[in-house]
């Protein structure tokens, strides 16, 4: 039986009408004559959704008991009875409940797929397994419901159901999507402009790697070798060069002028391994292109043009970019060079670009990998085997056997020069040749005892002994050479590689990378040092190992950098060819110093930027919080010293209490005031403790009338870790600004809702709240939008909230209202690691 066919409606959000889109295929096929059921589908109580269904035939679902709750899956069993043609099962990462014949919605699909059924279903972007933690991160939502991106790559029909941020929240707010008591909350948390805008490029960038998935497998299939522009694909040759930074610039800049160009920077290297290129150069051109958003290849290929152009045409490549050729004039009597040979081979639909630059014409000149020295005892048995070996083996065939013949001795002669060439290089096998070539004349090559040869076939039989040995010997020294080579590179290979994604992630600090250039190079101490100018004394940025050096004068090995830094090692002087890979750690070193002390100044500028801020809400607080208990006060006690009222008893006691209540408020914030300015001159922290939202926030709208908020604070809500003092203190002057600026008769909403790791307190009013431009302004001080005659303060409540949210760990902002208005969103840490971090990050501020 064929397997089905599966076909995905893919949104970037739940609303963008998946489901709606489905069921608009289901009646399409349904009028063309295909057997289309329902197998499963979920309106959410949307009535346009539910209108689709009219019409579908549904298959019925089956009911399971859950912990005392009854709950419906797709009846999987019903389905393959049914055997339809096509069927519908809505939200293809859903977890079926517990007792369900699979754990996950989409092995019932594969079940379904199985069965020769086809299949059409949805899924959002944000269940892709693989971009769990990108949508946590945008969001601040885990997706628990997530199915294998293979699942979905596997489709035969993938199709993008598109929205823009603007039209999903405008069917949001019209109720198309959630019912009225969950818009705001939504249209605040999950369905921000910004996290739409975001998911909505998840989407589309996965399911144009899809699309370009389908091109390639196309082409393959149908050996399309033709280029086909469907965009701008720009590959880069590279040799390695100096030029190659030209190169990838130029490209790019050709990639910008169109949309969705790309730049492929490839380096191809002959099938034996051996090449003229710069390993430190192209690891310099290889971070290059990677920083610019391009990606580096490398390609194998003995013909550098063919390789070229097999590459580009397999990546669909629509321009190839070369450098002009760095060959001197009389060198193209080899050949016309792998630019023009390119150029000539690419034919109509491949664009070669030609750049030049300031090596064309000065030749190749690359520094190429040198082999490792050979030991001095390597050397010397070398030479022992190439010189004494043909004399004491001439010594042992004229005592022991004279009569093994020509050929046999001119094999062992042979063999000799072998083993010279193993040992001690190519100098000493050639010796041995050499050497070996006389002696055979000499004893062996009648007339014995002189240099003349009598048969003219012994002439050719010595000459190509001399050729077979000089040629042997070559090779034998040659691959002794590359494979010390190969093993050195790989070694400096990896070494770079180290260095490179250290670069790139910024993990390593000074002091590691210094003691992983001692462990490499053997050393005794590794230091880096500087000065501020060429007549100051060196001084030391960091070191390890005992006694480092106090200036390159003292270091056995010194790398400078510029002309008042370096690095310097002590313990043996090492070979020129180790300097190369010293010099890329030396440069890491540079960099290492210049993060850690970039990393010290941010420290030191955000300590700054947090005593101002502790000193710009104290004084806020002082000339603004102050003067409302001092005003309740000081009119209880002008009335009841008042000689020309008689009060009541009861009116006494009311006065008294508010006396009472004033001075225990004023108590309370002169407390938090103190507790700020020991927070400002180090002597005390932030209590951060944990604490309930339901507790702090009644505390703090003593200052606003019963009636003009309504609370919404679950008691389900996790504890946060906050100073409960300060927090009280910003949730009432932004409660007092809600109230002071809502429209008369309606009430102030305070909600509270958990969001990850945090909790968020929003004050929700209806007045007429705040354009975008200003949004960021009535957080300043002395700042009062409008300024409105009726206005009362000095435009601090706000700037003095801001400033105690951030002490304790919290943030503050301010969002539009649906339907008009302005929404305060104060969002409190909920995790003990979050608060003390900022505990610690307050005290390291106070102290320094």
């Amino acid at each position: 039986m064929a397997r089905g066919k599966l076909r995905i409606h893919l949104g970037a959000a739940p609303g963008v009408g998946k489901t709606y889109a489905m069921l608009s295929e289901a009646h399409r096929r349904i009028e063309r004559g295909t057997d289309c059921v329902v197998a499963f589908v979920e309106h959410h109580s949307r009535p346009r959704t539910e209108v689709m269904l009219h019409g579908l035939e549904q298959i019925p679902r089956k009911q399971l008991d859950h912990r005392g709750g009854v709950f419906t899956e797709m009846d999987v069993d019903a389905v393959l009875r049914r055997a339809p043609a096509v069927a519908l099962v809505d939200e293809l990462a859903h977890t079926n409940v517990p007792g369900s014949r699979n754990a996950k919605r989409w092995q019932d699909v594969e079940e379904l797929l199985s069965a020769g059924i086809d299949v059409v279903s949805t899924v959002n972007i944000q269940h892709l397994e693989s971009l769990g933690d990108v949508v946590e991160v945008i969001t601040g939502v885990r997706q628990r419901e997530t199915v294998p991106d293979e699942v979905v790559r596997r489709a035969d029909q993938i199709e993008l159901v598109d929205m823009s941020p603007e039209a999903l929240r405008r069917r949001m707010a019209h109720g198309n999507i959630y019912t009225p008591d969950k818009v705001d909350a939504a249209l605040s948390n999950y369905f921000r402009p910004g996290n739409l805008t975001a998911l909505r490029e998840l989407a589309l960038l996965w399911v144009a790697d899809r699309v370009d998935a389908y091109l390639t497998e196309y082409r393959s299939e149908h050996q399309v070798s033709a280029i086909w522009a469907s965009r701008e694909r720009i590959v880069v040759g590279l040799t390695g060069g100096p030029e190659g930074r030209t190169l990838i610039r130029r490209a790019t800049r050709l990639a910008e002028k169109g949309a969705g160009g790309e730049v492929l920077a490839v380096h191809i290297s002959r099938s034996d391994g051996l090449s003229g290129a710069s390993p430190e150069e192209l690891v310099v051109q290889r971070t290059l292109v990677e920083d610019l958003g391009g990606t580096f290849h490398h390609v194998v290929g003995d013909d550098v043009p063919a390789a070229l152009l097999d590459f580009a045409r397999g990546v669909n490549a629509t321009q190839i970019v070369l450098g002009a050729s760095r060959r001197r004039a009389w060198q193209y009597v080899f050949g016309p060079g792998v630019g023009a040979t390119v150029a000539r081979e690419s034919g109509p639909d491949l664009d070669v670009h030609l750049i030049t630059h300031d090596e064309v014409g000065k030749g190749r000149g690359l520094p190429v990998a040198r082999g490792a020295r050979l030991g001095r005892s390597r050397v010397i048995w070398g030479w022992s085997v190439g010189v004494l070996g043909p004399a004491l083996l001439t010594w042992l065939l004229t005592g022991a056997a004279p009569e093994v013949g020509l050929a046999n001795d001119m094999l062992l002669y042979l063999t000799l020069t072998v083993a010279a060439a193993l040992l001690g290089g190519l100098l000493p096998a050639l010796a041995s040749a050499v050497v070996g070539s006389l002696l055979l004349n000499w004893y062996f090559t009648p007339p014995v005892h002189t240099l003349t040869i009598a048969d003219p076939r012994n002439i050719v039989a010595i000459a190509i002994f001399v050729g077979v040995a000089v040629s042997v010997a070559s090779v034998v020294s040659l691959a002794d050479r590359r494979t010390h080579q190969a093993a050195r590179l790989r070694a400096e290979s990896e070494i770079l590689s180290f260095l490179a994604g250290n670069v790139l992630r910024g993990e390593t600090t000074l002091e590691a990378l210094l003691e992983r250039v001692r462990e490499t190079f053997g050393m005794d101490s590794v230091a880096l040092l500087e000065r501020t100018a060429e007549a100051d004394p060196w001084t030391c940025a960091g070191s390890v190992g005992p006694e480092p050096a106090e200036s390159p004068d003292d270091a056995d090995v010194d790398v400078p950098l510029g002309e008042n830094m370096a690095l310097t090692l002590r313990g043996r002087v090492l070979p020129a060819a180790d300097r190369r890979v010293l010099a890329a750690f030396a440069a890491q070193a540079a960099v290492a110093l210049d993060r850690q002390r970039l990393r010290h100044e941010a420290d030191r500028a955000k300590e700054l930027a947090e005593g101002n801020r502790t000193r710009t809400a104290l004084l806020a607080a002082v000339s603004h919080d102050l003067r409302t208990p001092l005003a309740g006060i000081k009119a209880a006690v002008t009335s009841l010293r008042a000689d020309d009222v008689e009060w009541s008893e009861q009116d006494r006691a009311e006065l008294l209490e508010a006396i009472e209540a004033g001075a225990d408020r004023l108590d309370n914030l002169v407390g938090n005031l103190l507790d700020m300015s020991r927070l400002h001159t180090g002597t005390v922290t932030p209590v951060i403790r944990e604490s309930g939202l339901d507790e702090v926030v009644p505390m703090a709208l003593g200052g606003v009338p019963e009636d003009s908020v309504e609370l919404d604070i679950p008691e389900t809500l996790p504890m946060v870790y906050v100073d409960r003092g300060l927090l009280e203190r910003a949730v009432a002057n932004v409660v007092e600004n809600a109230v002071k600026h809502s429209t008369q008769g309606e009430r102030v909403l305070v909600a509270a809702s958990a969001l990850a790791d945090r909790v968020e307190l929003r004050v929700v009013d209806r007045g007429p709240g705040v354009p975008d431009d200003d949004k960021h302004r009535i957080f300043e001080p002395f700042q009062r939008h409008g300024d409105s005659p009726r206005g009362v303060g000095v435009g601090l409540g706000l700037a003095v909230a801001r400033g105690f949210a951030e002490a304790v760990g919290g943030s503050l902002h301010a969002e539009d209202t649906p339907g008009g208005g302005l929404t305060m969103v104060l969002t409190v840490p909920t995790t003990p690691e979050r608060g003390r971090s900022q505990q610690q990050d307050q005290s390291a501020a106070v102290t320094s």
